[in-house]
C-alpha cells in the first residue's frame, strides 16, 4: 500500500520486531544481504576505505515500484549493466551493474530496492538432520517430545490458535485437516490472492514447529525419523489467524480482536482450541492488571486456553524487558535456549537477545516461565515470502526448510509441547498446565531472570503427577490505554501515526465497555468487533457478510472513505488486489504452487529467486 509505513510490531523471533535487522543479523536469521533503496547507501555497499571498485560489475535484485520495471531496465543499461532474468514474482528483474553506478541506480525514482546478490547453494548442501542441532529432529529429541510420541501422544485432537502472518501450503501443512483457517483480520485481508497466506514468511515457519508433518510421515512411526519433517505435535490441528502483512505490519487492536475471536469459537463443532500461540508483543510499560492486550489474554485463560507468549528479544543486558503480554504472569511467558551441540540440557545456555525478567529488582518479580530452544531452529520454508528474500542469504536450509532464531521459535517449541501434554491429560487446566511444565523444566547456565525455572523437558514432564492447584495471581480490569499498550510499537500512513484510543478502522474503542463484552465472551457479534465488519474473511466454510463498517469501507479493493480522526487512510490503496509497490504485486498462490511460475529446482541466489 503507497504510503504506507510499517513500524513493526513485535514478532518475536523472526519476527515483527521494531528493529528487526539488527535481530536478524545477530541472533535471527543471520545477516541479510545489504540492500540498496532512497538516497542513503547501506554501508556495506560502499567500497572499502582506500579501495575503488571501478567497473567491477556487482550483481544485483531490482525491485521497481509499479508501472516502471521496464524503464528501470532501461536505466539499467544507461548506466553501463546488463539485464540478465526477469523477476515477475517480486516485479523485478535481476541485473550486473558497474560498481560505480550504484549511487546513480540508487537515486532512479522507480527503485523500490535494489539486493546484492550472491549464491549460497552451500549451505543446503551441508544440512544434516542428525548433526544440525536446530533440525526437527534434535529439536524434538531435546525437549522429549519424541518420548511422548512413543508413549502415544502427538497431539491429536487438540487445536492450537496460531495468531501471526498467515500459513502458505507447503508440504509439512497440506495434510488433511492440518490448517484451519480462521479470520483474516490483516490489511491484506481483502486481496484474493494474498487471504490467509503467510506473505511475511513468519507464520509458516511456526507452524511448523508447533504442528508440521510431511506428507511422507508416517503415523505411529514419527519418533527416530530423522529424514522427514516432524514439529513437535504432529498430529494436532492448527488454527490459522493471519493479523500482519508482508512486511509484519499489524496493530494492538487486529491482535486483541483475533483472541477474542479464538476465545468465542473455541468450542464451536469441530472445535477444541487448548493453546493459543503468540509471538506478537510490544514494548508496553502499563500495569498489565490494565493492559487490554494482557486482559485480553487473560480472557483466553480463563476459558481453559494456555496462552503461550514469546519473552521478547530484548536480551537480558537489562532486567525487566519481558514484552506485553508475556508480562502478564497468567500466561506462559517463554524465552530461547542455546544448545551447545549436544543433546543435553544441562550444558544449553541463553542467548544474548531473549529477554530477561526482574528477579531482584524491588518489586514483585516477572521472569520468563521456562526458556525453550530458540536458535538456529529449522522450520517450514514460505518460498518468495518477505523473510525468505531478504534473509535468504543466510536463513536458507533446503528448498523447503528456513532456519531462524528468536523467543518466537521458542514459543512455538512450547506451544505444540503443551498440545502433547492435553492429548495425555485431558482435563488440565491452563494454570495445571502451566504449573507442570516449569516444574519439570531442567535448569541450564543462566540466571534465574533469564531462564525462568529451567528448560523446557518433556521426558520428566511425561511422568510427573498433574499439580493440584488454582491461579492466585488477580486477574486485570482491562481498562487502561489501547495506545499504552501499542507501545512505542505503530503503524503510520501518510505520515499519520495511528495512535489514541482508535482501532485500526479508526473507530473509537473504549477499554472499559470492550473489557466487558470480552468477559461475556461477546466482544464478536456476527462478523462485528467494535462496530466494524471485517469482510473478505472466512473461517472453516462460514464467511464474514458484509463489506463495510461504520465510517470506513472496503470499496472494491481500496480503502475509500477510511479515516482516521483527523488523518485519513486517502491515497493508500489496493492496486489490482495486492499491495501496491509489494513484492507481491500480480502474483498468487494456486493451490500450493505459484500460479504463473515454476519454483521446482530454482536456483537461489542472494535475497530473490532466480
Amino acid at each position: 500500500m503507497d504510503g504506507i509505513r510499517r513500524h513493526r510490531p513485535r514478532l518475536l523471533g523472526l519476527t515483527l520486531v521494531v528493529s528487526v535487522a539488527a535481530i536478524y543479523s545477530g541472533a535471527g536469521w543471520g545477516a541479510g544481504l545489504p540492500a540498496i533503496a532512497g538516497p542513503h547507501a547501506d554501508a556495506a555497499t560502499r567500497a572499502p576505505h582506500g579501495a575503488s571498485w571501478g567497473s567491477r560489475p556487482i550483481s544485483v535484485i531490482v525491485r521497481a515500484r509499479p508501472g516502471t520495471k521496464l524503464g528501470l531496465k532501461r536505466d539499467v543499461m544507461r548506466l553501463g549493466g546488463t539485464v540478465q532474468r526477469d523477476l515477475a514474482i517480486i516485479d523485478g528483474f535481476s541485473a550486473t551493474v558497474p560498481a560505480r553506478a550504484l549511487p546513480r541506480l540508487r537515486a532512479l525514482p522507480g527503485l523500490l530496492s535494489a539486493t546484492r546478490d550472491s549464491r549460497i547453494e552451500a549451505l543446503g548442501a551441508t544440512y544434516s538432520p542428525v548433526s544440525d542441532m536446530g533440525s526437527p529432529y534434535n529439536v524434538t529429541q531435546m525437549t522429549g517430545a519424541q518420548q511422548y510420541w512413543k508413549a502415544g501422544y502427538t497431539g491429536k485432537g487438540v487445536d492450537i490458535a496460531l495468531i501471526d502472518s498467515g500459513v502458505v501450503p507447503v508440504d509439512g501443512l497440506t495434510a488433511p485437516g492440518k490448517v484451519v483457517n480462521g479470520p483474516d483480520l490483516s490489511l491484506e485481508s481483502q486481496a484474493p490472492n494474498l487471504r490467509y497466506l503467510d506473505t511475511f514468511g513468519h507464520g509458516t515457519h511456526m507452524a511448523g514447529i508447533i504442528a508440521g508433518r510431511a506428507n511422507a510421515a508416517v503415523a505411529g512411526s514419527y519418533d527416530g525419523d530423522s529424514q522427514r519433517f516432524v514439529g513437535m505435535a504432529p498430529d494436532a490441528r492448527l488454527i490459522s489467524i493471519k493479523v500482519a502483512d508482508a512486511h509484519g505490519a499489524t496493530d494492538v487492536s487486529q491482535v486483541i480482536a483475533a483472541i477474542d475471536w479464538v476465545v468465542q469459537h473455541r468450542n464451536d463443532p469441530g472445535f477444541n482450541i487448548r493453546v493459543l500461540s503468540l509471538s506478537y508483543g510490544t514494548d508496553s510499560t502499563q500495569y498489565y492488571g490494565m493492559d487490554p492486550l494482557a486482559f485480553a489474554a487473560e480472557q483466553a485463560v480463563k476459558a481453559g486456553i494456555l496462552v503461550v507468549a514469546a519473552a521478547g528479544n530484548d536480551g537480558f543486558s537489562h532486567q525487566g524487558t519481558l514484552t506485553n503480554p508475556a508480562y502478564d504472569p497468567h500466561v506462559l511467558a517463554v524465552g530461547a535456549a542455546e544448545s551447545k551441540d549436544t543433546l543435553d540440557l544441562a550444558d544449553d545456555q541463553v542467548p544474548s537477545y531473549s529477554s530477561s525478567g526482574d528477579t531482584g529488582a524491588g518489586r514483585k518479580s516477572r521472569d520468563p516461565d521456562l526458556v525453550a530452544p530458540g536458535s538456529h531452529v529449522v522450520s517450514l520454508r514460505a518460498p518468495g515470502s518477505y523473510i525468505d528474500q531478504t534473509y535468504g542469504g543466510s536463513g536458507f536450509v533446503t528448498s523447503s526448510l528456513f532456519r531462524g532464531s528468536g523467543t518466537s521459535q521458542a514459543a512455538a517449541v512450547v506451544s505444540g509441547a503443551a498440545a502433547l501434554v492435553i492429548q495425555q491429560r485431558p482435563g488440565i487446566t491452563p494454570y495445571q498446565l502451566k504449573q507442570l511444565l516449569t516444574r519439570t523444566a531442567t535448569s541450564i547456565k543462566a540466571t534465574p531472570a533469564a531462564q525462568g525455572k529451567g528448560e523446557l523437558d518433556l521426558a520428566k514432564t511425561l511422568t510427573t503427577p498433574t499439580p493440584i492447584g488454582v491461579d492466585t495471581d488477580l486477574f486485570g480490569t482491562g481498562n487502561g490505554s489501547l495506545d499504552g499498550s501499542r507501545g512505542s510499537v505503530k503503524l503510520v500512513a501518510d505520515g499519520v501515526t495511528l495512535s489514541g484510543q482508535k482501532d485500526i478502522f479508526g473507530m473509537p474503542f473504549d477499554s472499559a465497555a470492550m473489557a466487558l463484552l470480552e468477559s461475556a465472551g461477546s466482544s464478536w457479534s456476527g462478523g462485528l468487533w467494535n462496530g466494524s465488519s471485517w469482510s473478505g474473511s472466512s473461517w472453516s466454510g462460514s464467511s464474514w457478510s458484509g463489506s463495510s463498517w461504520s465510517g470506513s469501507s472496503w470499496s472494491g479493493s481500496s480503502w475509500s472513505g477510511s479515516s482516521w480522526s483527523g488523518s485519513s487512510w486517502s491515497g493508500a490503496s489496493w492496486s489490482g488486489s495486492s499491495w501496491s509497490g509489494s513484492s507481491w504485486s500480480g502474483s498468487s498462490w494456486s493451490g500450493s504452487s505459484w500460479s504463473g511460475d515454476y519454483w521446482a529446482n530454482a536456483v537461489w541466489s542472494g535475497a530473490d529467486w532466480k
